[in-house]
């Protein structure tokens, strides 16, 4: 975007030009910032569900003052054909004609009668996870289920993908929301493998071996270039966790030098009172003997029970144990605690994972156990406590479509 806007600002400048985009983006807030760290000033549209079928993305379509598509793709080192071929040609207005395109409005279908085929409930979903706003997430959820067990297309796979991670961001939360959003979102990529959308999505959470760049690195710099010139960054309203800002890799990373157990003996009392959850995400959702995954794993103090963290002593922490012949790329991780006594905001882990090439198929476990400081405030006492996390990550036979690129090792 920044150098197509750059490029064509003298014909923006001169009225000869307007420009708009459409962003197929899960955070929309995400996209606000990076125009306002651009400094883009023309209208960006979010289109979370991919509407127009794109296989592949950036695509520029240049359209003349009537909508007719007149340029696909144009090249941005060939802008003198595009002034000679657009910019400064005129164009005769297009005949009526019946097929006119018409204005494509879901709206409606938020309250029309129940459908009776795919395409209405997949309609329904996208309405209500658009307009109707979160407190209707769960019927969007319920009408792309609909849409599935009729046509389980890619996309309507992709969508319900989309729709889920929206309920994971908000506080309507349901417990394997982000997980049921990875397995929809994989079982899209096999059915439409070659499809760029289906495949970014999955590795923009994924492991490193499977990223084609840094998702989200630029927030910093953005943040800070934008307050730089006296502005309020755009807030997010979900912060990029560890997979969207890391690097890519060429090879596995495998964890180097010792790392020393916590609680080796296991004498730190378990948390029986499950006064924190537990949320455990793979990417890919199933593993493939020689592949790598990312696992995402986020507890949660327990706001029915009172539960609260406490600040005062040590970081929270993850230990990670790999199945025999796995290899992991971190076996201790911590989570820094923030300046207050108390909080009750989610802590998350990632850490990856790689199938030995001769993995037999069926359930393999990881075991994992955190350590934290919470609080009850029922009795008002704070605890030092563990919680066992056995994770149970499936190994397929070998027959799903590859993720990761069997030549990046």
């Amino acid at each position: 975007m920044p150098g197509w806007h750059e490029s064509t600002s003298a014909w923006r400048e001169a009225g000869k030009l307007q420009t708009a985009g459409i962003v197929l983006e899960q955070h929309p807030d995400r996209a606000a910032l990076f125009m306002q760290w651009k400094q883009l000033d023309w209208p960006l549209m979010v289109e979370p569900f991919n509407l127009l079928g794109f296989t592949a993305v950036p695509r520029t379509f240049l359209l003349d003052e009537y909508g007719v598509v007149r340029m696909i793709h144009p090249r941005l080192d060939d802008l003198a054909t595009v002034e000679a071929e657009f910019i400064e040609r005129e164009f005769a207005p297009p005949a009526p004609s019946e097929g006119s395109a018409a204005v494509v409005d879901l709206r409606p279908e938020m309250t029309a009668a129940e459908p009776t085929d795919a395409a209405g409930w997949l309609a329904r979903a996208m309405a209500l996870a658009t307009w109707a706003g979160a407190a209707r997430l769960d019927d969007a959820m319920a009408a792309v289920d609909a849409a599935i067990a009729l046509e389980p297309s890619d996309r309507a796979h992709f969508v319900a993908g989309v729709i889920a991670r929206m309920r994971y961001d908000s506080d309507g939360r349901q417990a394997g929301d982000f997980g049921r959003a990875a397995r929809h979102w994989a079982t899209a990529l096999e059915i439409g493998p070659n499809n760029y959308i289906w495949r970014r999505r999955l590795q923009q959470y994924g492991p490193r071996l499977d990223k084609p760049y840094p998702f989200y690195d630029w927030v910093p710099a953005a943040r800070a270039e934008i307050a730089a010139r006296g502005e309020v960054p755009v807030a997010l309203a979900v912060e990029p966790g560890g997979a969207e800002f890391a690097e890519p890799t060429a090879t596995f990373e495998v964890a180097t030098g010792p790392a020393s157990e916590p609680d080796a003996a296991g004498r730190i009392d378990r948390d029986i009172e499950g006064l924190v959850t537990v949320e455990a995400t793979s990417i890919p959702p199933t593993a493939v003997p020689g592949d790598p995954l990312r696992v995402h794993l986020t507890l949660r103090p327990d706001a029915t029970l009172g539960a609260h963290w406490n600040n005062e002593m040590a970081p929270t922490q993850l230990w990670v144990q790999a199945p025999a012949g796995w290899e992991l790329d971190r076996a201790l991780g911590e989570v820094e605690l923030p300046p207050e006594e108390t909080s009750d905001e989610p802590r998350s882990f990632e850490f990856e994972l790689r199938a030995p090439v001769d993995a037999p198929a069926g359930d393999a476990i990881v075991e994992a156990y955190a350590l934290y400081f919470v609080c009850d405030d029922a009795t008002g006492v704070c605890m030092y406590r563990r919680q066992d996390i056995p994770l149970t990550l499936t190994v397929t036979g070998g027959t799903q479509e590859r993720l990761i690129d069997p030549h990046r090792r």
